[in-house]
């Protein structure tokens, strides 16, 4: 006679605590687990798990399916790779709380930030909220394949208080703080996590401009901070950018201010520049001094190089800004790939310059030297002799003429991968580095923004895959990979009942293949509202993936089971932990 829901066998546990992987057993009932240990008795279903990994469920803490979640079962591709838990809502951009007649800035802030069509949002948002609690309320009737949570964006509290001022950037008075902050406040008793902010002149709404929160004074953000520690909680994340051209950081500088004065969490991206090489380290060090001296910091860190990737069905491309190709470019991708495969057009468009050669996005798809052929499956630290400038000096030819031949490979679909962020020196020791560090945490996922671009979800794998198994050289214990992915997270946002493999936690789980672990190269779908591209990347290994006790994906493939839902707030630890 059965007595658990499921019972997973003989699996090697790797618990989340960061102890050494073991052989167990792990029983669920009611959605929380019942047993770690010899099972003995049967469950309903049972999952043979004998020679995979048993792991918590991974926990994804920057993410953008603020607009996904409001159409779409599936927040993917964050789910397919592990997921249970993710926090939306980053970088200061979203869509609540919100005016009616403030829809078309949000929407313009989030197309231009994000990359997330306004055909898409326009169609896909039921926008039946003006409020953030009503927001708050909209999730709560959605039940989707993962957990997930947000944070209260600056960009739309400074534009519902400030109207036209908040969108020219104009400073705060200390009353529009005031109002500000009781907006803050009010989204965080509501359950939001936290508070997000933008500082990165990179962040640009689709009409050009800066996002209105950008320049924001350091009297704004501290009424933010303030905002959360009469709360009595809320992380405090910023998409900062630090020059140090005068020796310091004034930006980190008035972030530690930030943390010592409120008491909570600052978080802020910690990647490392071509340019700046080097810099990611002070700012790493000046976070260590500054959680030495009793100020909560946080660097988020990814695994792997920020990749932007190009292609003829994705956003841009070197070709893409060139007279010639925009005279086809709304042609299906067969006419587009006919059109190219023309040696006359071939020939145009390797001499055309771009219509806007000083915009950023077209600059970045112009520096073929820094360039690499994503190859199926994709190459993440792909060697110096593959870059395509090295291809085109062993072949005689340009790399402008590499990189066209490269698009059109495997009829259109060839994809150009740029490492435009942690691969100044053409390996991996950098991100080793950054992932050691105690001041660092994993993020920057970015799941749900960026759909023609980057495709950076797929993180927990490569995480698990390439440091826990592949990397030539010094890898990561895979017990501390799993730590970093599932309860070092959700410790930090708080969630304390879950991430961790013992009885009366959540039981969210992963059951991992580790061997056959493996990603695929990202590519195009069409399955937005409106029939909008964006990417995804799909991964073998994941055997099952269990969300509060249901199996959601079993070999990749959606079960028909959807457990997720809106989490509210921090969550407390179980009674018997």
């Amino acid at each position: 006679m059965s007595i658990y829901d499921l019972v997973i066998r003989g699996g090697m546990v790797v618990d989340g605590t960061g102890t050494k992987p073991f052989v167990a057993d792990v029983a669920i009932s009611g959605g929380k687990i019942a047993a770690v240990g010899k099972v003995t008795e049967a469950g309903r279903e049972e999952i043979d798990a004998r020679g995979l990994l048993v792991t918590p469920g991974f926990v994804d803490i920057h993410t953008h399916f603020d607009a996904q979640v409001m159409w779409d079962k599936h927040l993917t591709p964050s789910s397919g790779h592990g997921v249970t838990t993710l926090l939306m809502g980053n970088c200061g951009v979203g869509f609540a709380p919100c005016k009616p007649e403030d829809r078309p800035i949000m929407v313009d802030t989030m197309e231009g930030v994000e990359d997330i069509p306004a055909a898409v949002l326009n169609e896909g948002l039921p926008w039946n909220w003006s409020t953030f609690p009503e927001f708050m309320d909209a999730l709560e009737t959605r039940r989707v394949d993962v957990d997930f949570a947000t944070m209260v964006p600056h960009a739309p509290v400074r534009v519902y208080v400030m109207g036209e001022r908040g969108v020219r950037r104009e400073p705060a008075t200390p009353t529009d703080i005031r109002q500000m902050a009781a907006l803050v406040k009010e989204g965080v008793e509501a359950g939001a996590l936290g508070f997000t902010t933008s500082r990165a002149l990179g962040h640009r709404a689709r009409s050009g401009d800066v996002v209105c929160c950008t320049t924001a004074s350091e009297e704004e953000l501290v009424g933010m901070a303030l905002a959360l520690k009469e709360a009595g909680t809320g992380q405090f994340m910023t998409a900062s950018e630090f020059d140090m051209s005068s020796g310091y950081s004034p930006e980190f500088a008035m972030l530690r201010r930030i943390a010592e004065v409120s008491g909570r969490p600052v978080h802020f991206p910690l990647l490392q520049a071509n340019d700046f090489p080097h810099r990611w380290r002070e700012i790493a060090d000046m976070a260590a001094d500054a959680r030495k001296n009793g100020a909560m910091m946080y660097g988020q860190v990814v695994s792997r190089p920020v990749g932007v990737l190009y292609g003829l069905q994705m956003t841009s491309h070197p070709f893409s800004d060139c007279p010639s190709y925009r005279a086809i470019a709304d042609k299906p991708l067969a006419a587009r790939v006919a059109a190219m495969r023309d040696p006359a057009m071939k020939a145009k468009l390797l001499k055309e310059d771009p219509l806007h050669p000083t915009l950023r996005t077209v600059m970045m798809s112009r520096q073929v030297q820094l360039l690499f052929r994503m190859g199926e499956p994709p190459n993440y630290a792909p060697p110096l002799e593959q870059r395509i400038d090295k291809i085109a000096e062993r072949e005689g030819r340009t790399p402008l003429d590499v990189a066209y031949d490269i698009l059109l490979e495997n009829e259109g679909h060839g994809v150009i991968y740029h490492p435009a962020r942690n691969y100044a020196f053409n390996n991996l020791d950098t991100v080793l580095e950054m992932l050691k560090r105690p001041e660092g945490i994993i993020g920057l996922g970015d799941g749900g923004a960026h759909l023609g671009r980057i495709c950076d979800s797929s993180m927990p794998t490569f995480l698990l895959a390439y440091w826990a198994r592949d990397r030539e050289g010094e890898k990561l214990p895979v017990e501390t990979v799993v730590k970093k992915l599932t309860s070092d997270n959700a410790r930090n946002l708080g969630f304390l009942d879950r991430g961790v493999l013992k009885p009366g936690y959540k039981a969210d789980l992963n059951v991992i293949d580790h061997a056959r672990l493996t990603l695929h190269a990202p590519h195009a779908t069409h399955d937005l509202p409106t029939g909008g591209m964006r990417l995804s990347q799909h991964a073998d290994g994941y055997v099952a993936t269990i969300l509060s006790g249901e199996v959601t994906f079993r070999e990749g493939k959606w079960t028909g089971k959807l457990p997720g839902k809106l989490v509210r707030g921090p969550q407390a630890a179980p009674a018997a932990a």
